[in-house]
Formats: structure tokens, sequence, C-alpha cells
């Protein structure tokens, strides 16, 4: 092995490697989760290095398997190929085949890529960067005549301004990619003149402006890419086009009410989410949206109505007046566009896609709107017991109670059994009238209903299959993963399952689930569900048979985070460690510039481990494994070139003001994450979280802290920080 890489470093250049590497480079390669080691460590150290990309497999997770009854299966063959390699064949495919006789599946590379058709119309945020483009739309707006029902009337519109759209950018914007030649050929053709002679006053501006004509097209054509490529961390002008480009290609390849009391609001609350809209109130939620996320069936990012705001503005305030009015809009804002996310690699069956939705840009802007009313009462009807989606919860709340309870079990050597449960489909299955009536029972008004009616039930939906529309067809239940709405939807709907719970210190729990499936439609999913052991408990096993569900064990994972792992211990952070080299495997340096690494880390590969630096405090070994990762990162250079340090890591994470770049320390970063429970335990009131750790600890100095403790304790974690 060490010969071919030893080749590979002067080879260069587009070039693919594949066999059998006989050692996984990730930790779910293996189907019996165990550490990160040394050797894959060193593996992942190589590819990064050399620059190369860890193609996806397709038809299956493993392609060796053995051991006894070849129960231990792994992904030990794999192919690796250079971004300049990609570049040439942006549309392989890694396809794993049927197995005759050897231990190891064949692996076939095959080029052609996916078949595709025509695509929906994408209004393309580079046009506004173009001179006049502002006043090109508001001329156009203003021409396309249109009557009838306010939504209606912005619908005709909108379709005629794609024509218009359309036919602008074939006749006068032009192919972004002839254009950027063009101008770079007219900076090049001065640049010779001027080496045969001086140029003249006049000729001396006619280069600058050739200049400034190519710095516009390389400015388009980074913001193009930019919007495919979905990595909204980075800024446009940054110089990371060939980034963006190699980030579409890589994402091309991965690809019983009655009797149940429920919290409510009050007359005057429900009356107060039902007001008129005002233009204060649509204008602040437009531009708190996002404006380079994927456009939906119109075609129209949220940043063509940002920017257009004074030009559509009265259209806009007719639809909200209609909305709130009649409580209906024209259903053609509500068609949707699903595109099928697969879960994990090398997925065939398609319960194995998560469905998202791609919304309208108008449709997108009313849920927001109503979001934003709904929050402020949206605490009033959820009980203690959830925590997402809530002001002043978090859903860390969970986990840390989780931990709390685990650990007074394991410290009075108590038995007992922890249920997880997984809803099936849960989205996707919610009954509307359920909904409905829970809304009804905790106190909203028959508009508010009425509206929320009126968006989940009038969705029609088309699939985008490798970029084609398949279909049209409506649904009958659930919710859309995207919708703004459906979280708050859908925690609410949860509520009754919270009272159900509650109830099940009297006894009667599987009834109560059996009441709460029928009438919401969502169910326990038993294959995903466990019961897990804390101690030794008799008839678990027997228990589990009955009721369908599988035996789990502790440490295991809750909400994303470790639950009852030993404290400080090194392993849960194993999959923090991954994460960030997945990221890394998909973002190579050479095609970032200093400022787009920098960016990165400090907009992502420093977040990725803020969720469970927030509960756990981080061993020293694993931050110092973790600032190695965004060291190379950092001064790695092009190609896989030297990775020398330039200035020590201590001033790179010094202050702008003290001349260092800003980058945070993880051990102080994570101490001052587990600081700020401190302060939310001396600011909280009724939060469940606080009444947890002040049952197990008690309290001192009038309630600021909690008296000392040992064990999982953030608070006792923060105040030793």
């Amino acid at each position: 092995m060490g010969g071919t890489w030893g080749n590979q470093r002067i080879v260069g250049g587009a070039v693919v490697l594949g066999g059998d590497f006989n050692i996984t480079l990730y930790l779910d390669d293996r189907n019996r989760t165990g550490r990160i080691t040394s050797a894959m460590r060193r593996f992942a150290q190589i590819i990064d290095e050399l620059g190369l990309v860890d193609i996806p497999l397709q038809g299956g997770s493993f392609t060796w398997s053995g051991g006894l009854n070849n129960q231990t299966r792994a992904r030990l063959d794999r192919f690796l190929a250079t971004p300049c390699w990609l570049d040439q064949f942006s549309r392989v495919l890694l396809r794993r085949l049927p197995r005759p006789t050897s231990d190891h599946y064949p692996i076939l590379l095959e080029g052609g890529g996916v078949r595709r058709g025509p695509s929906p119309f994408k209004f393309e945020n580079m046009w506004l960067k173009a001179e006049g483009f502002q006043e090109l739309i508001e001329g156009w707006w203003q021409g396309i005549v249109a009557s009838g029902r306010p939504s209606y009337r912005l619908a005709t519109k909108l379709k005629g301004l794609k024509h218009q759209l359309k036919t602008w950018n074939k006749e006068v914007f032009g192919r972004l990619e002839k254009n950027k030649a063009d101008a770079l050929q007219q900076v090049e053709s001065w640049d010779s003149v001027e080496e045969e002679r001086s140029l003249t006053k006049v000729e001396l501006n006619q280069k600058k402006e050739a200049k400034e004509n190519y710095a516009k097209w390389v400015l388009m054509e980074e913001v193009h890419w930019r919007q495919l490529s979905r990595e909204l961390w980075l800024r446009e002008g940054d110089r990371n086009t060939g980034f963006f480009h190699r980030m579409v290609n890589a994402h091309r390849r991965i690809n019983a009410m009655s009797k149940i009391m429920i919290n409510g609001i009050s007359p005057s609350e429900a009356d107060g989410i039902e007001v008129p809209f005002s233009e204060t109130e649509i204008f602040t939620a437009l531009m708190g949206m996002n404006g380079d996320k994927a456009p939906g069936p119109d075609g129209f990012t949220i940043a063509f109505w940002q920017n257009s705001w004074e030009t559509v503005k009265e259209d806009l305030l007719g639809l909200f007046k209609e909305f709130h009015d009649q409580n209906s809009f024209i259903k053609s804002l509500n068609h949707t566009f699903l595109v099928l996310i697969p879960k994990k690699g090398g997925v065939e069956d398609l319960g194995d896609y998560r469905p998202i939705s791609l919304l309208g840009g108008l449709y997108k802007l009313l849920a927001k709107v109503l979001v934003n009313r709904l929050k402020k009462v949206i605490g009033k009807v959820i009980s203690p017991d959830q925590n997402a989606f809530v002001k002043g919860r978090q859903i860390l709340d969970g986990s840390l109670i989780a931990n709390e309870v685990i650990d007074s079990w394991q410290k009075r050597g108590e038995k007992g059994i922890v249920c997880k449960l997984d809803i099936e489909k849960a989205y996707d299955n919610i009954n509307w009238q359920f909904l409905l009536k829970v809304m009804q029972k905790m106190g909203f008004g028959s508009k508010w209903i009425g509206w929320m009616w009126n968006c989940i039930s009038t969705v029609k939906y088309s699939v985008l299959v490798n970029g084609v529309l398949v279909g049209f067809f409506s649904s009958t239940k659930g919710l859309r993963q995207g919708d703004p709405l459906s979280p708050y939807l859908f925690i609410m709907g949860m509520e009754v399952l919270s009272v159900l719970i509650t109830r099940a210190a009297e006894g009667g729990f599987i009834k109560g689930c059996r009441i709460w499936r029928a009438a919401s439609g969502l169910k326990i999913n038993l294959d995903k569900s466990m019961v897990i052991l804390v101690g030794e408990v008799d008839g678990v096993i027997d228990m589990a048979a009955e009721i369908g569900c599988r035996v789990g064990q502790l440490p295991t994972v809750y909400l994303g985070l470790p639950l009852g792992a030993p404290n400080r211990a090194a392993s849960v952070w194993d999959g923090v460690e991954e994460r960030m080299r997945r990221r890394l495997a998909l973002w190579k340096r050479q095609y970032l510039s200093k400022g787009g690494r920098l960016t990165l880390i400090k907009s992502t590969l420093s977040s990725i481990p803020l969720y469970q630096m927030s509960v756990f405090r981080m061993p020293k070994s694993v931050a110092r494994r973790i600032e190695k990762l965004q060291r190379d990162f950092l001064w790695g250079g092009a190609n896989g070139g030297s990775k020398s340090h330039l200035v020590k890591w201590e001033a790179v994470c010094a202050d702008k003001e003290k001349g260092g770049l800003g980058l945070r320390k993880i051990t102080l970063l994570n101490k001052a994450l587990l600081g700020k429970w401190i302060w939310r335990f001396a600011c909280a009131k009724e939060e469940f979280w606080k009444k947890v750790l002040e049952a197990k600890y008690g309290k001192e100095e009038f309630g600021w802290r909690t008296r000392k403790a040992n064990g999982r304790s953030v608070l006792e974690y923060g105040r030793r920080s």
C-alpha cells in the first residue's frame, strides 16, 4: 500500500484508485459499531493528504462478509478519485453487484451517470447582480395585466415573468461560461497590446472596464454555483467557485379525544393571532428568511422577493388580505416538489429515503408569518415534557434529564428499564382531522383553524426524479418536511401522547397508546424502538418479545447524544470526530481560498461538536485531535502539498484585535457552553429540567445554583470550569 500512495503523490492529476483496501474508513462501514482505530485515522489522513474523494456506493452498504455464519459485514472495497478525475466524469456511479461465490461483492464503477430530462424553471440569484436588472423586473411586473382574486393575479404575474426571464436570459444575458470567456479574452487582448507598446489614456480606461467586466462575470459564476451547491455558509466573493462546482457534483452522487384534558390558550390570545396581517409583519418575516434556499415549483428564490419588495409589495399585501378574509388562496401556490434524500449510503428501498418538500416562495412566506404568530402562544399549550420549538426550552434539556435519571439509578443501585420509542413515518402519517380537533381543544379560533386547514389540505405534489418532474397528486394526511408550520403542528399532535404518557403513572399505558394511535394516525415503530436495561432486570427479553421491540444496553444514544456513558469517556466522541472527517472528505481544501477555509472552520467544523459539548465535557485527548483536523485543513497546501503551520495555534485562536484569526479554542468553548447552564438555572422558573436538578441535588444561594454534586451534573461541570 505504501508504494501505491508514493506513486500517487507523483502522478497527481486525473486519477482513480479502486480495490480491496482491507480497512474501513468510517464507523458505519461495519455492521458492528466499534471505535475509531489508529489505522482508520491513518487511512483517512492519507486520503485527505492525497486530495482523494470516496465515491459513494449504491446497492448496498457493505462489500465483504465473514466470521461465524457471515455475521460480520464491512465495506473494505471502494474507489477513490481525485477531484480532477471527477470533474471529467461527474456522472459516474459506483454499484455493488451480486456475489456468486467470493466473500467479497464485486463493485462496478460505471460512467454515463443518470439520465435526465427537461428541468423546471429556476430563478438565478446571479441575475440580481446584472446591471439594470431590478428596473427590468419592475417594468415587466407592472406590464403584466391580470385580474381576479389577489392570489390569482400573483400567480398570473409570476407565470408571465418566467417567460420574460427565459427570453431575456437567452437573448441578452447569454451563457455564463461564454460571457466569462469573452470577457477574459478582452483582458488578454489588452495585455498583449500593452506588451507591444504603451496604452493611451483612453485605452487604459478600456482595459480597466474589461477587467471590471471579467470580475463581474466571475462573481456571477460564483453566485450561480453557490446557489446550486447549497453550501450557504460561504460568502460570495471569496473565490470558491471550484469548490461550489464540486459540491454540486457531490450532492448529485449522494443524494378518543373528548376526555383528554389539554392545556389551552385564552380567548384574547386566540384573537391576537387572528388579527389582519400588517406590512411590517410581512416585511420582517421576509427579510428574516434565507434567500439562497432551493426554490419550489414557482421557480423563484426568496432572494427575488427580498430584492423586489418595493415592486411586488402591493400584490403581496393583497395576497395576505385575501388569505385573512377568505381563509384561502389559489391552490397553485401550494404546489410542492418532493425530493427524496437517502437517510444513509447504499440505499435501495424506498423506505430508506426521506421526502423533503420544496415549497413555493409565496407559500413559504405565508407560513413563516403564521409561524411567527404561533410562536407567541405555543408555550401555553405544550407541556413541559416536550422541549423542542418552544421559546425558553432546548432539545438539550431532554438529554440532560435522561442522563441525570440514569445517573441516579446507577448510583443508588436501582434496577429498571428505559423505553426508547420511535414514531413510524411521523410527519407522513399524522391525521389532519386529529390536528384540527387538538387545536380546537387548545382554544384556537375558527379562523386560525381554517387557515391551518387550507395550508395542509390544498397541497399538490410532483416528485423530482434526477431533476425531472414526475406525477401530480394530492394527499389525505401528513405534514411536509420543509414547511415552516410542520414542526409546530406536529408537537401539538404529540401533546396528546404526552398527556397519555403522564397518565401511565396510574396505569393503562398500552391502552393509552392505542387511543393515541387510532386518533392521530401515528404509531410506534417497534423495529426502531427498544427497552434499555439499567442494572439486571428479570423477564425483559420475554417482555420485549411480546411487545415486538429490541433490548438495548447502556451506553446508548438519545436525541443524538450519549445516554448512560461513563464520565469523560473518549469513545463517546468518536461520532463527532467522524462527522468532521466526513465533511472534510467532501470539502477539499485545494478548491477553497484561505478565507473560505477559515469561514468553514468557524461556521461548520467548529459547530459540529457544539451540540455534544453543550452537555458533556470533552476529554483533552479528543480536543487535541479535533484541533489537529482544523489546523491541517487551514494550513494544508493545494493538491496534497505541505502542511507547514505558519502560526502557532494559540495565536490563530486569538481575537482579531490581538492579531489572531478569531477561531475558538475547543476547551474554552466547551467550558463556556457548560457554564451557560449555570445562568439558565438561575434565570429559569418552572422549567422541567430545573425541577429535576433541584429534586436531585437541592439548591443553595437563594436558588441560583444546585448544591455541590458529583457525577454528570452539567452545573458542576460548569462550576469546575
